[in-house]
């Protein structure tokens, strides 16, 4: 950057669109822009080039741009940034905004638009992308006026963060972008009242929850992503309730690392590929503390059979999800870390004997539901699972920060599984739209938040392709991405469901014509490893952790591996389907440990 040019960009009084855009992002403490350019964001692109605080990261695709400004917002907690053009631009990114709007995460997307005299005329790459994308996010706002653009782009960023975070969509014409727009203070030109959160919940239902826990025989907290979006501060408080309470924690897919996943207390994950211990304990509590999670599908299976005999108490800080799929006694509407805050300051108690329930839970626990034989003959195949927990143990011995991200489908469930998190935003992966794809571009977002930073994205073959062009975004950068592919030829989940509920018709499930992933990372200026069986998995997990570029680790994992435990759709908690591996340990649970099943 042209140091002249930067300072005739900051000392110009007279501003256009697209420089007060700019200059109202800096001020909302954005520092990265994830974007591709075109026809209609020239001009912002134009104002980028002569400017020297914001980093653009040019992607490959539109769709990637959103899933790494999700990423950086979920690794640090900040604003996503987003920039693309109008038409196949604005489009490309409606999956993004999907993904972000249906787990919480805090994204701006600014999309170009052609000029307002020509909208509604067909013009070249018009959409209606304000009518596109009304149920993709959270709010959209369509600038028509330069004296709007300044409040607009404040008013965006605190709807993204506020309350339930989310995405939010800015459609920005051309020729608002080129014409002279006011910059007024912050503060000045609000368009709108904003919807203002509840952030504390009600006294009397605190004092509700924490009579009910001091009550509980089979108490159990259900923790969920919430916990996360609401801040460091809420993980470390609910790590002290654990403790004080003496109760056993388990987790959504989105919620971990809210609480050590090696932690005693901690029971695995829950739902459709949840542990044994984790269920069945939400199946027998007699209370159920829902802590920023929403309790959707893959949580509850079936929900009328869902934690069947307890005490409900739902905490969340939007009021249409309370009641919205699982009716609840005591509802506490408000921001989750304060609401554990609160919870934690009414309860003066050290805890009751739960030593029933704690051994109920190891019954349970000593089936081992994770548990897997692997051969350890050098040339025997590599079972997924076993990769994956190899993976763990030797980043782990890094030493290294690290952070996960992954694509959809057995892989996403076994790193779930297999690979521990001891503290948040370390983990991020797609949870309610199961988007494929969405890893690698996650890990370019993770890597420029954090440069310094181990990131992994734990993938399969069928979802790596789905936006294998990042790869070049990666090498651009020079951002020393792993990419760590379990390699089974199959679209893994579809092919174990195709095996279980139609009677092992494959159709359509096999990759007949798969790239070779070791000469694809080298023709993306990387560096690329197989292993084909267990005497080399371990040599090419220690070459790629301690590469210091991109790296794609094809890793051949046996092809019709099911992943285990599995609730069939449909049906609740207590008729899991273990494994050939954990049937195996079935007798170690005791008579006494079946009782509340």
């Amino acid at each position: 950057m042209n140091s002249a040019v930067s300072q005739e960009f900051r000392n110009t009084d007279a501003l256009n669109g697209a420089e007060v855009l700019l200059r109202v992002l800096v001020e909302q403490g954005v520092e990265v822009i994830f974007g591709y350019p075109g026809g209609a964001v020239l001009p912002i692109y134009d104002a980028l080039f002569r400017q020297g605080t914001i980093r653009h990261i040019l992607v490959r695709h539109e769709q990637a741009a959103v899933h790494a400004a999700e990423a950086y917002a979920r690794s640090t907690g900040k604003v996503g940034v987003v920039l693309v053009t109008s038409g196949p631009g604005a489009t490309n990114a409606v999956t993004g905004l999907v993904d972000a709007l249906m787990d919480s995460i805090p994204v701006v997307c600014i999309s170009g638009q052609v000029p307002t005299a020509l909208i509604g005329n067909d013009a070249f790459q018009e959409a209606d992308t304000t009518g596109i994308t009304r149920p993709a996010t959270k709010h959209n706002y369509l600038v028509k006026h330069g004296a709007d653009l300044a409040p607009i782009v404040r008013e965006a960023f605190e709807v993204a963060r506020g309350g339930r975070p989310g995405p939010v969509l800015i459609d920005l014409p051309k020729d608002v972008s080129v014409a002279r727009a006011p910059l007024p203070e912050p503060g000045n030109g609000r368009l709108h009242r904003l919807y203002s959160p509840r952030l504390d919940a009600d006294r009397e239902a605190i004092r509700q929850t924490v009579a009910a826990m001091k009550r509980a025989k089979r108490p159990l907290f259900y923790t969920g992503g919430g916990i996360i979006n609401s801040g460091p501060e809420a993980s470390q408080a609910l790590r002290e309730l654990a403790r004080r309470t003496n109760f056993p924690v388990t987790s959504t897919l989105m919620g971990l690392g809210a609480f050590p996943t090696t932690d005693r207390q901690f029971l695995g994950m829950l739902g459709m590929h949840g542990t044994y211990e984790a269920n069945l304990a939400t199946h027998g509590c007699d209370l159920l503390i829902a802590l920023g999670s929403r309790f959707d599908d893959r949580v509850t299976g079936r929900v009328d059979a869902f934690s069947p005999n307890s005490f409900k108490v739902h905490a969340d800080i939007d009021p249409s999800q309370i009641n919205k799929i699982v009716r609840v006694d005591v509802a506490l509407q408000g921001d989750v870390g304060r609401t554990i805050r609160a919870l934690l300051a009414a309860w003066d108690d050290d805890g009751q004997d739960l030593g029933e329930w704690w051994a109920q839970i190891d019954a349970w626990r000593a089936l081992d539901s994770l548990g897997f034989q692997q051969d350890m003959k050098p040339d025997a195949i590599i079972r997924p699972q076993y990769a994956v927990r190899r993976l763990y143990e030797m980043a782990l011995g890094t030493g290294r920060d690290t952070y996960v991200s992954t694509e959809v489908g057995q892989h996403q469930m076994w790193a779930a599984q297999h690979f521990q998190f001891d503290k948040p935003n370390r983990w991020l992966t797609s949870g309610g739209l199961g988007t494929m794809g969405y890893g690698l571009p996650a890990a370019v977002g993770a890597q420029v938040a954090h440069p310094d930073a181990l990131v992994i994205d734990i993938a399969g073959e069928a979802s790596t392709l789905m936006n294998i062009q990042e790869l070049g975004t990666i090498a651009q950068y020079r951002l020393p991405v792993k990419l760590f592919i379990l390699n089974n030829r199959y679209m893994g989940m579809v092919r174990q469901w195709q095996e279980l509920l139609h009677g092992s018709r494959y159709s359509q499930s096999y990759s007949e014509a798969l790239p070779d992933f070791v000469r694809l990372a080298e023709a993306f200026h990387g560096t690329g490893m197989r292993a084909t069986c267990v005497g080399e998995l371990d040599d090419v997990i220690a070459r790629m952790l301690a590469h210091d570029g991109p790296v794609v680790a094809d890793i051949c994992v046996a092809q019709d591996e099911n992943c285990y435990p599995m609730i069939p759709s449909g049906a609740p908690h207590n008729e899991m389907l273990l494994g050939p591996d954990a049937e195996a340990n079935a007798a170690k649970v005791t008579q006494e440990g079946m009782a509340l099943v």
